[in-house]
C-alpha cells in the first residue's frame, strides 16, 4: 500500500510517500519520496526540494501560482524526472491530508466526500491561512489522480476529548452553540509524541500522565491522560496560550478594546499585531527565531527579556497542565525548538524541583532523539521526541483503510475504470 501524505501550510507544502505492508512498522519508516515547496525564500519564485530514499535529490525554482498549481508541479516529480519513484499516479493507494481545523464536526480522520469538502470550506473563517490551502491540495489530487481515495486528518481531532469544563469559554452559552469554543491545535504531533513516549518508556499509554510540549515557531502544550488530551494551551485559534515566535499567546482581551478606542486600531491591524508582530519578535525587536534571540540575549537586554518571558510562560503553563493531571509521569519536548534547544529544556525543567524532576545534563546537551534525558533518580521522566506528523497521518489512513476495506475497494474500482478509459 502506497500512502501519499499532504501537509499544507499557509506558505509551504510538504509531501511524503510511504509504502506500508500488511502490518505497520514499529517505528516511522523513511519515506520513499519527500518534497517541500516554500513560498517564503525568494520573492517571485517558489523553491522546490525533492529527495528519495535512494539518495536522489532534485531542487528547482517554480513560477509562483496558486497553491493548487504549485502542488500539481510538486506531485508530478513523483512519476516524472530524476527523482521519480513510481511509474504513474495509479500506483498510489491512498492520499492523507493534514487539515488544520475540523471545527466541532470531526473528532477523527474521515474519508473525504463532497460534504466533507464543503465543511472544510465553511471552516475557513476559523483557519483562513490553512483550510483554503488544505482544500486546494485535495482539489489538486482530484484533478491529477481522479478518484484515488482521500482522507482528512484534522489537527483539532486529538483535542476533541477535552472535557466541557475545558472546552467551553466563560462567555454566553449561545456563542458556544455557534461553535466558539476551545479546539486546540498541533493535535497530530501531540498524538504521535504521546504514543512514541509510551514506546520509549515501555509503558502502557493508558497508565501515563504526560505533558507534551510542541515548541516551534508556533507553540502549544497538551496534558494527556489515558492516551487522551484533557487540556491544551491553544484554543479557538492557535493564538491562545504560550508566547511564540511572532504570536503573543494569552493576553488580557481588554488591551484590544483600549487600542481600538485610544489608538484607532482596526481589526486587521490588531490581527497583524497579535499574530505577526508580538511574541519573541515583538519583545526582542530582533526576530521571532529562538536561535537568533538566544544568541543576541548574551549582550542585548531586550533579547534577554524576551527569553525570560518565553521560559516563564512555558513553566507557567506546564505547571497548569500538571495541576490538571494531578501529577506527572513524563514531560515531552518536540518541535524545532523542543528537539534542538538544550537551554530551553534545561531552563523549563529547572522550575520543577518540587516534582523531583532532574535532568541528566550530559544527555540533555546532546539533544538525543526519542530518548529519556532525565537522571536515573528523577521522579519524572523527560523525553526528547522527534515528531513525525506525516507518518502519523499515514498511520491514520492505514487504520481507516483496515476498518473500512470495502470503501477502499469500491473507490479503487472506479479509479481503475477511469484509468483504463
Amino acid at each position: 500500500m502506497k500512502i501519499l501524505v499532504m501537509n499544507a501550510g499557509s506558505s509551504s507544502q510538504k509531501s511524503c510517500l510511504y509504502e506500508v505492508d500488511s502490518a505497520l512498522p514499529h517505528e516511522a519508516p523513511r519515506p520513499l519520496w519527500q518534497a517541500h515547496a516554500d513560498w517564503t525564500k525568494e520573492k517571485g519564485q517558489v523553491e522546490l526540494k525533492v529527495k528519495t530514499s535512494t539518495g536522489k535529490e532534485h531542487t528547482s525554482k517554480l513560477k509562483p501560482g496558486s497553491h493548487g498549481q504549485v502542488v500539481k508541479q510538486l506531485l508530478q516529480t513523483l512519476w516524472q524526472g530524476e527523482a521519480r519513484v513510481i511509474n504513474s499516479p495509479a500506483e498510489i493507494t491512498l492520499v492523507g491530508h493534514r487539515v488544520v481545523h475540523g471545527g466541532p464536526h470531526y473528532q477523527k480522520s474521515v474519508w473525504i466526500t463532497r460534504e466533507v469538502k464543503q465543511t472544510i470550506d465553511r471552516l475557513k473563517s476559523f483557519a483562513p491561512l490553512h483550510n483554503p490551502a488544505n482544500l486546494e491540495g485535495i482539489q489538486a489530487i482530484e484533478e491529477l489522480m481522479g478518484d484515488v481515495p482521500q482522507i482528512a486528518c484534522f489537527d483539532t481531532a486529538f483535542h476533541s476529548s477535552l472535557p466541557p469544563h475545558s472546552a467551553i469559554y466563560p462567555l454566553p452559552y449561545d456563542l458556544y452553540e455557534q461553535g466558539i469554543r476551545r479546539y486546540g491545535f498541533h493535535g497530530i504531533s501531540h498524538q504521535y509524541c504521546s504514543r512514541r513516549a509510551s514506546e520509549v518508556l515501555q509503558r502502557d499509554a493508558q497508565s501515563l500522565r504526560l505533558v507534551s510540549c510542541h515548541l516551534g515557531n508556533g507553540c502549544s502544550l497538551a496534558a494527556i491522560q489515558d492516551g487522551k488530551s484533557i487540556e491544551t494551551t491553544m484554543g479557538f485559534t492557535p493564538l491562545e496560550g504560550l508566547m511564540m515566535g511572532t504570536r503573543s499567546g494569552t493576553i488580557d482581551a481588554s488591551i484590544l478594546f483600549y487600542l481600538q478606542r485610544e489608538h484607532g486600531y482596526d481589526t486587521d491591524h490588531l490581527e497583524t499585531l497579535l499574530n505577526k508582530q508580538s511574541g519573541l519578535r515583538g519583545i526582542s525587536g530582533i526576530s521571532g527565531d529562538v536561535r537568533q534571540v538566544m544568541e543576541e540575549a548574551q549582550h542585548n537586554e531586550r533579547a534577554q527579556l524576551a527569553m525570560d518571558i518565553y521560559v516563564y510562560r512555558l513553566r507557567y503553563f506546564i505547571g497548569a497542565m500538571v495541576a490538571v493531571l494531578g501529577g506527572l509521569d513524563a514531560l515531552l519536548f518536540t518541535g524545532g525548538v523542543g528537539e534542538n534547544s538544550a537551554e530551553i529544556r534545561a531552563r523549563a525543567c529547572a522550575g520543577f524541583p518540587y516534582l523531583h524532576l532532574k535532568l541528566d545534563q550530559q544527555k540533555n546537551n546532546a539533544s538525543p532523539v526519542d530518548t529519556d534525558i532525565a537522571s536515573f533518580d528523577s521522579a519524572v521522566r523527560v523525553l526528547v521526541v522527534h515528531t513525525e506528523e506525516d507518518w502519523e497521518i499515514a498511520r491514520d489512513c492505514w487504520h481507516l483503510a483496515q476498518q473500512e476495506p470495502a470503501h477502499l475497494a469500491q473507490t479503487h474500482s472506479v479509479q481503475a475504470r477511469h484509468h483504463n478509459d
